[in-house]
């Protein structure tokens, strides 16, 4: 993909969409830290915690770095902790799916799955765009997304094709969760030139339904031709959001909201 007039104000907030949605999910699965089903599952939702949380990361160091290069305000500088912490919920641009609380060990599994395929289809084909700091993060992050993918499903399939009461419970995952996928392709006017969200549906909807039917779950595709359609939220890029997220930046914000500047 060739890089065609894209703006600073462009590439930061693009930068600050993908870095939003990756330390959002990383703060909902941190939550399972020390709750959950075994000690070793337990170990390794928190370690993709802590790889989201590296995503999230660089893609705000970039942002940060764009936003210092185009202001002309020395020693009044952006850095990653002041985007993360110091931002409203109207200025995140996070997807609305990563911001829903975790629920149940099923929708927490699923809500995973369905992003990170999501995630690593976009970033390879952010390797091939025109900008070569947003191509190195996201080659650098497609190994650890690929483990992520590979574990959650592997989570949906145990779940769907387990017991009566797991299967049931991953219907209900997939009720709640699916109606906040279609924010995925929908794309936001600074993604424009940057990422084709909309050629990736048909490639995540095949690679989706495959997992499903192993997991002996009704996919949800056949919506689009029901009547009425399954109805897609979104709003989430453009930063209306859930009532959600004001809850959560609650928690992730108010140690350097209440103490500015604390460092230890």
């Amino acid at each position: 993909m060739t890089l065609i007039n894209l703006s600073t104000n462009q590439l930061t907030n693009y930068s600050l969409h993908l870095a939003d949605n990756t330390l959002l999910l990383a703060q909902r699965n941190a939550e399972w830290c020390g709750h959950g089903p075994v000690l070793e599952q337990d170990i390794a939702i928190t370690n993709i915690s802590l790889d989201l949380l590296g995503q999230s990361r660089n893609f705000y160091q970039y942002a940060a770095a764009l936003i210092n290069q185009s202001s002309n305000q020395p020693g009044n500088e952006v850095t990653e902790d002041s985007l993360a912490y110091l931002r409203t919920e109207r200025e995140y641009k996070n997807l609305l799916l990563v911001e829903l609380p975790n629920g149940d060990w099923s929708q927490t599994m699923l809500k995973l799955y369905l992003f990170s395929q999501f995630q690593y289809l976009l970033m390879e084909q952010l390797i091939k765009c025109g900008d070569h700091q947003l191509a190195a993060i996201a080659e650098k992050s497609l190994k650890e997304i690929s483990y992520h993918v590979r574990w959650s499903s592997e989570w949906v399939i145990r779940l769907g094709d387990g017991t009566e009461e797991s299967h049931q419970r991953m219907l209900n995952a997939l009720e709640n969760l699916w109606s906040y996928t279609g924010e995925f392709f929908i794309p936001a006017d600074y993604e424009l030139g940057l990422a084709d969200v909309g050629s990736l549906k048909e490639t995540w909807l095949k690679k989706v339904n495959s997992v499903l039917q192993e997991a002996t779950l009704q996919f949800p595709s056949a919506g689009e031709k029901q009547e009425p359609p399954i109805f897609m939220h979104t709003g989430g890029k453009q930063g209306i959001h859930t009532e959600h997220l004001g809850f959560i930046l609650s928690d992730l914000q108010y140690l350097q909201r209440t103490y500015p500047g604390a460092k230890w």
